[in-house]
């Protein structure tokens, strides 16, 4: 009879063995669930276009490209990052504004003004581009990219960079 009332009672050590798997059970349950909802969620809160200021451009010389620096606000993932960019900006006589990408379209190198030859040069690789970013010569192949631009008031917002889709003629 007493072998009977010792296998089906409880042991010392039996109820340490379940308290130890259950508490294993606690922690893996709660280190998964922070996982799946890392893994199925996105970082992304939404897909807005953002608007960039970059500046005041009431005093901008008509025909004269300037460089002009802006901050942009970037999501990666659940981190939001503040980035310096900028734009080589044109005030048509019109009032109209383009916003050229600060990158030639060879490399990617970074291009300046040169206002003695009213062209952008690129010194890396030689590219030449005309005041509307059309390329005067060199081995770019297809024209400046541009920014979505808007103005409101007296100021510039930047949208995307667009790629240039035309090919050098």
């Amino acid at each position: 009879m007493s072998s009977d009332q010792s296998s089906s009672a409880p042991t010392r050590r039996g109820f340490y063995v379940a308290a130890i798997n259950g508490l294993m059970a606690i922690v893996s349950g709660a280190l998964a669930i922070p996982a799946i909802a890392y893994l199925f969620s996105s970082g992304k809160p939404s897909n807005d276009k953002q608007w960039v200021d970059a500046g005041d451009i009431s005093k901008l010389p008509p025909g004269s490209p300037v460089k002009m620096v802006f901050q942009r606000r970037r999501t990666d993932g659940w981190r939001v990052l503040t980035e310096n960019g900028s734009a080589w900006v044109v005030k048509k006589p019109d009032n109209q504004v383009v916003a050229f990408g600060p990158n030639c379209t060879h490399l990617g190198c970074a291009y300046h003004w040169e206002p003695d030859r009213k062209d952008f040069l690129c010194p890396c690789h030689t590219s030449v581009f005309n005041i509307d970013g059309n390329v005067e010569s060199g081995p770019a192949p297809r024209p400046l990219d541009r920014f979505e631009t808007r103005v409101d008031g007296t100021h510039l917002l930047l949208g995307d960079l667009r790629t240039s889709t035309e090919q050098r003629s």
